[in-house]
């Protein structure tokens, strides 16, 4: 069995194979302490990794994780969107840590610059929506990847032609307060707040109407005076990233590359409308950074034990929302007796005591500390959803997964996932494996066929190897890596880097045969693999060509 641990990788990619918040920074974490250059390829400030190390945290939102690596570059590659000021915070956070952090930042001359402006229109836009909007996270995101489509965008090439810089940014500015400013009739209090903030460029005040303590300028002259002293700092830091990651590839340099956000959030292959603004898949990671995909050689998807996203938008799985008033399913607790702190929560401290029924969705959430690093919204929680996993598998072409937080589920008797999806007016058909619905209707019509396993009671939180942890815990891992025919190759128990451990027991088939990543076209795909489509057949014998997939019911 190859090692597809990413350990041993030249270029090596992690990927969220859900919809976002698995923990992809633990092991980008880990894996960019043994390589020379780490790098982001899409998404902006809404994306959220929080590290633990040392028993402190660190939650980064634009940087790569490879910072917390003193001997690592970190290269911001041309398909993110950046805000400067959260940029900047950022930095300032990591002084104490590494007062010269700065100088191991490398930010492409093709990324684009997002401004205070295009905040302040995803809340104009976010709000007109109404009962519709899609729960963005009002970071200004999709504004500017307009700006970048629509080409009247900044990028930081620009930075360096300040004079050039300053026209365009006036000229930005007014294209924004003549699309956006002007009041309309049916505005909100709010929307007519941000629409004077935008006519006025006063930053300060959309951002914090009462105090104008979070951040933002008076007006647009601050704005230009702002960004002048950015230039200046970070002149040196502004780079040909295509140059820069080539080079470094062929001297020989490890490069670890890290998603933002997830696969069931791409822009394309997501649950559109409720996704980001960029690609978040595997193909971005060439288009984001300037490199072709024979470049490659691991891809690594992140998968959380059990299944969180947050803001709007079918979830087949769910079992708890953010506002903690669905059913939820009920499972006995056999767990150690704990409790959990909920600051500002009516109810108080979280407790789970053995022999309990617990809501497990709740469970999940609040054992699982399910609040988003960029929102602090409660995330909405569910069984894990392997049907869903095949189809990111599938657009991505994982060669191992990561588990995480495998530690969140201990103390429940039985433990449910999801296997397979059917539609509700047919039940008695499974749908293709790795199918997955493209409009939200068909998704809704969705249900899940589930298998169910026994669960444990010890904690797990502590285990520092494969072998230390319980049968069932085992079990429930391996089952994971038949169903989906991908090794798993790291399981979380916990938020500390030591919590991450390996795993290298092969997938073995019922003959005895051990198949590749049923995903990759160079795995030796085999029948029973999970391959979506894929007829039995026997060895040596063409199969029949499948008949493709009918969204008509017929």
């Amino acid at each position: 069995m190859a090692d597809v641990s990413g350990e041993d990788s030249r270029f090596c990619v992690i990927l969220g194979a859900q919809w976002g918040d698995e923990g992809k920074g633990k092991l980008v974490d880990i894996l960019a302490q043994n390589v020379q250059l780490c790098a982001r390829f899409n998404g902006g400030a809404n994306a959220g990794h929080t590290l633990v190390v040392d028993g402190k945290k660190y939650a980064f939102h634009l940087l790569p994780c490879g910072m917390i690596n003193k001997a690592c570059k970190n290269l911001i590659g041309n398909g993110v969107v950046v805000h400067i000021p959260t940029l900047m915070k950022e930095l300032e956070a990591l002084k104490e840590f590494d007062p010269r952090a700065i100088e191991r930042v490398f930010i492409s001359t093709r990324a684009h610059i997002l401004f205070d402006s295009h905040q302040i229109i995803d809340g104009i836009l976010e709000a007109e929506q109404g009962t519709n909007s899609i729960g963005t996270t009002k970071r200004g995101i999709g504004p500017c990847y307009s700006s970048k489509a629509i080409r009247n965008g900044l990028r930081f090439g620009d930075l360096l032609h300040f004079d050039e810089f300053e026209r365009k940014v006036r000229e930005l500015t007014a294209w924004s307060q003549k699309r956006f400013g002007q009041p309309r009739e049916k505005d909100s209090p709010a929307q007519l707040q941000l629409r004077q903030a935008l006519r006025e460029y006063n930053t300060q005040y959309a951002f914090d109407p009462e105090n104008g303590q979070k951040g933002g300028v008076k007006n647009i002259e601050e704005e230009i005076a702002r960004y002048k002293k950015f230039a200046e700092l970070l002149r040196s830091q502004i780079v040909d990233s295509v140059t820069l990651i080539h080079q470094d590839i062929t001297l020989g340099c490890k490069v670890l590359v890290e998603g933002a956000n997830a696969a069931l959030l791409d822009i394309d292959f997501g649950t559109y409308p409720f996704v980001t603004s960029s690609n978040t898949t595997i193909g971005s990671v060439c288009t984001g950074l300037g490199v072709p995909p024979k470049k490659i050689d691991t891809i690594i998807g992140v998968v959380k034990a059990y299944t969180t996203r947050v803001g709007h938008g079918p979830f087949p799985t769910e079992l708890q929302n953010e506002n903690q008033n669905l059913d939820d399913h009920l499972e006995t607790y056999i767990g150690q007796a704990a409790s959990y702190e909920r600051k500002g929560h009516a109810s108080g401290p979280y407790e789970l005591k053995p022999g309990q029924q617990v809501k497990v969705g709740e469970m999940l959430q609040e054992v699982g500390h399910e609040y988003g690093t960029t929102t602090g919204r409660r995330r909405r929680c569910g069984w894990l959803d392997l049907a869903l996993v095949k189809y990111s598998a599938m657009v991505n072409g994982f060669d191992s997964i990561n588990i995480t937080k495998l530690d969140v589920l201990t103390g429940l008797k039985q433990i449910r996932i999801a296997i397979a999806y059917r539609n509700r007016q047919m039940t008695e058909v499974r749908l293709p494996g790795g199918y997955f619905p493209s409009h939200l209707d068909d998704l809704k019509e969705v249900v899940c066929e589930y298998e169910t396993m026994e669960g444990w009671s010890e904690d797990i939180s502590k285990c520092t190897s494969w072998k230390e942890l319980p049968l069932n815990a085992k079990k429930y891992v391996l089952r994971i890596q038949e169903l989906l025919s991908i090794p798993v190759s790291w399981v979380g128990v916990g938020p500390d880097r030591s919590s991450m451990l390996k795993v290298h027991v092969p997938i073995v088939r019922p003959d005895g045969s051990m198949p590749g990543s049923p995903f990759r076209a160079n795995s030796g795909n085999s029948p029973g693999s999970g391959y979506p489509f894929s007829p039995n057949h026997a060895p040596g014998v063409m199969p029949r060509i499948p008949e493709p997939l009918r969204l008509d019911g017929h």
